[in-house]
């Protein structure tokens, strides 16, 4: 009889303990994490399929630039090399992120692309693994740069194969080209220069 009372005493008890674990869980459950501010925030995999945390080009001027190997603007490849090349030594990196969302025009697997990109262009640049540059199975990354809640100075839809985005040493995002707008033209040489001229 006694254990029958005890347990009529204790069952709300641990009932209301129970609402209130519920509560406290669903409460974590509903935090969500701030959103990136960042393309420094952002880990993504290489050609190669290794992970790279993009914290670690902190203090380095990126241009980011969705890629394609069978498009009218493939050849840009030389012209991304060369500015590289040119730049490097100052902090600057161009960041290759093949997409095969612009008339299929990188249909390839990562290796594929890795060995036309090296063959033919002799990009030494950092390449990365095959994104998604548009639509509702956007990457991350790509979502970060053309949503108008992350980037509202330079969001909207990837065009085409080659948009472009450059990335201050802060990891900001300061200017955005379009896929004919040459690596090598005046107004992205100026841009690119003027960001190697802030301090880290």
């Amino acid at each position: 009889m006694l254990a029958r009372i005890f347990s009529m005493i204790l069952a709300p008890a641990a009932a209301v303990g129970l609402v209130a674990l519920s509560a406290t869980s669903q409460g974590h459950a509903e935090e969500k994490p701030a959103p990136a501010t960042s393309v420094l925030q952002f880990q993504v995999k290489d050609i190669d399929g290794k992970a790279v945390d993009l914290a670690k080009y902190k203090g380095e001027v990126l241009l980011v630039v969705n890629v394609a190997s069978q498009c009218g603007y493939t050849k840009q490849y030389e012209a991304l090399e060369a500015t590289y090349e040119k730049y490097k030594s100052q902090g600057f990196e161009v960041l290759g992120f093949p997409a095969n969302e612009f008339g299929q025009q990188e249909p390839g697997s990562d290796a594929e692309i890795k060995q036309f990109c090296t063959s033919k262009f002799s990009v030494k640049f950092p390449m990365f693994s095959k994104v998604v540059a548009k639509g509702p199975e956007i990457s991350p990354i790509y979502k970060f740069l053309t949503s108008k809640d992350t980037n509202p100075k330079f969001a909207g839809d990837i065009s085409w194969n080659f948009n472009k985005f450059l990335v201050n040493r802060k990891g900001e995002v300061i200017a955005r080209f379009a896929s004919g707008d040459k690596p090598e033209s005046e107004k992205v040489v100026k841009a690119i220069e003027a960001a190697l001229a802030e301090s880290k």
